[in-house]
């Protein structure tokens, strides 16, 4: 879904993402519109790495690129994951907007995780099971989160939450369906690229996202958000049947 942000700014994109947990708008021209939109959808959720209003830079920042946990400060691709990951209640919204486009590469690449289930549930439905089971996977290191990649939330519904690098650590029941559960997650990957002033909004406890490696200054700019109540913006998904109902 779409969005034209002079039509229909917050409201829009809320029914976007209680649709399919996905919208895309654009004509961001400034960095307090940015900020204006977030407010408007949910609470802003402060992040390590933003600054005072919340929006954290993500640009080519040598220094920090190759610390572990630090990677999207680099130049490298991001593998697809969900944010926060290593937190008992990770933010639900991530925003989005590009400030400067790559001279090269840097797709943007998300994957929504229904689909996901859905297609290891009519074909590896042992991988379901496996992957849904309570405590065997650790993210964010020793002090981070206990718990699994699918995960069970209010209303029978299922969140998703992933990271494949060395700040996870999977139980060895599961360890032998990753690379079943990477095969289905490469087969359902969306490519796409932002002019400056587009952006997405994805929630975080359904799809997964990334980048393609890319060079030049490419710039994005990043909200974490929790959306505000009235806009009714459910969680995770229902769990899909093999037909592929809708959530």
């Amino acid at each position: 879904m779409f969005v034209d942000l002079q039509q229909d700014w917050a409201a829009g994109v809320a029914a976007g993402l209680a649709a399919d947990g996905l919208a895309r708008f654009d004509r961001i021209r400034t960095r307090a519109q940015l900020v204006t939109l977030g407010a408007s959808l949910g609470q802003i959720v402060p992040h390590r790495d933003s600054e005072g209003d919340g929006v954290t830079t993500l640009e080519h920042r040598a220094g920090l690129a190759h610390r572990l946990g630090f990677e999207g400060f680099g130049t490298g691709a991001l593998p697809p994951h969900t944010d926060r990951s290593g937190v008992p209640e990770p933010p639900a919204l991530l925003l989005v907007v590009c400030g400067r486009k790559s001279t090269t590469g840097g797709e943007c690449i998300a994957i929504d995780g229904r689909t996901v289930y859905a297609d290891l549930a009519m074909n590896e439905p042992e991988a379901v099971q496996a992957l849904t089971r309570p405590r065997t996977a650790l993210f964010g290191g020793a002090s981070g989160h206990l718990g699994s990649v699918f995960e069970q939330a209010q209303g029978g519904r299922i969140r998703v939450r992933y990271r494949r690098d060395n700040l996870a650590k999977y139980s060895p029941e599961i360890t032998r369906w990753l690379p079943v559960l990477d095969a289905a997650i490469d087969r359902h990957t969306v490519r796409f690229t932002l002019e400056p002033g587009q952006g997405y909004v994805l929630h975080n406890h359904r799809w997964m996202h990334g980048r393609a490696a890319f060079t030049g200054e490419r710039v994005m700019y990043r909200l974490s958000l929790n959306p505000h109540p009235e806009f009714a913006i459910p969680s995770g998904f229902v769990v899909p049947d093999v037909l592929g109902v809708a959530s």
